[in-house]
């Protein structure tokens, strides 16, 4: 008997992706909750190298990306060629801390970084937990607030052909 191979396709997904009011994809969103085991520097750069092959797999440009750790938050523009250096870089625990008092002292997993992040951005689009979420000023100067006005987020996005669209 023939053993027939099944050539699965791997499925990339963004950790999330936060769209406009007008389901335009503005931000894509890399979480990396385990401390690195090496290097940081090798570490961050295995992560935005990842980022830049998600952002060059999607179907349409995604104007910001971020980079979520423990420690910080950076934020870049992508222009559909290149990355740009960080344009903001928040401390995690400053900012996640208003959804999770015990955010500096506990272990935060993944999956629940990844939720804190989301709160934090819909906080941003809407104001459903304070009038002025942490970050805005910093985010609105970029203008990265506008674009997340009103809009969504969703955990888990395949990139691949017409999943942003």
């Amino acid at each position: 008997m023939e053993s027939t191979k099944i050539e699965q396709k791997e499925r990339v997904a963004a950790d999330v992706i936060a769209f406009s009011k007008n389901g335009e994809p503005v931000l894509l969103v890399e979480v990396k909750s385990s401390e690195p085991n090496s290097k940081n520097d090798l570490y961050i750069h295995q992560a935005i190298n990842k980022i830049i092959s998600y952002l060059r797999g999607a179907d349409e440009l995604i104007p910001f990306a971020m980079l979520v750790t423990l420690k910080n938050i950076q934020i870049y523009q992508w222009d559909g060629i290149k990355l740009s250096e960080p344009i903001a870089c928040l401390q995690t625990g400053d900012v996640l801390s208003y959804y999770e008092t015990e955010f500096k002292n506990k272990k935060i997993f993944h999956l629940y970084l990844t939720t804190l992040v989301e709160a934090w951005l819909r906080d941003l689009a809407y104001h459903w937990k304070f009038p002025n979420p942490p970050a805005k000023k910093e985010l609105e100067t970029i203008g990265l607030v506008k674009r997340l006005v009103n809009g969504t987020t969703q955990a888990e996005v395949i990139i691949s052909n017409d999943t942003l669209r």
